[in-house]
Formats: structure tokens, C-alpha cells, sequence
């Protein structure tokens, strides 16, 4: 980890800081490294989201109400 760092205080359940020291232990890296690349993972997987829904966004838009009666008027209903 390089860079900036800046400190936080985090509140976690007692089963899952007792998981952390455990991996943070067994991976030989510190629970802040653990931590760091957690909070990168979601955020990459949001990047990843909004890729998606920005390359849908000009597909048709079908109801709820849509859906259900072309469920049923192909017979999956």
C-alpha cells in the first residue's frame, strides 16, 4: 500500500474482526491491505455497473405489467 493513506475507525460486527485478524494472520498482510482492497473490489464492481447500465441504456424499456402478459402470452405462465 502506497500513497496517501488517511485513518479510519470502523465498527465491525465481532465474528467478522475476529475473520480479518484470522485471514489478515494467514495472508501474511495487514487488516487496512485487506480492507484497502475490499473497498476496491466493490468499487471496481460499481465502475463495472454503470458500464453496463450506460450500454443498455438506449434498449426498449418493458413494464412489469408488460412482461407478465408476454410471460403468458407465450405460455411460460
Amino acid at each position: 500500500m502506497g500513497g496517501d493513506m488517511e485513518r479510519l475507525t470502523v465498527y465491525l460486527d465481532a465474528d467478522l474482526h475476529q475473520a480479518l485478524r484470522v485471514k489478515s494472520l494467514h495472508n501474511r498482510r495487514s487488516m487496512s491491505y485487506i480492507v484497502n482492497e475490499a473497498v476496491r473490489l466493490v468499487l471496481q464492481e460499481d465502475e463495472m455497473d454503470l458500464a453496463a447500465f450506460s450500454e443498455r441504456a438506449h434498449e426498449p424499456v418493458m413494464s412489469y405489467e408488460e412482461l407478465l402478459a408476454n410471460l403468458k402470452e407465450h405460455g411460460k405462465l
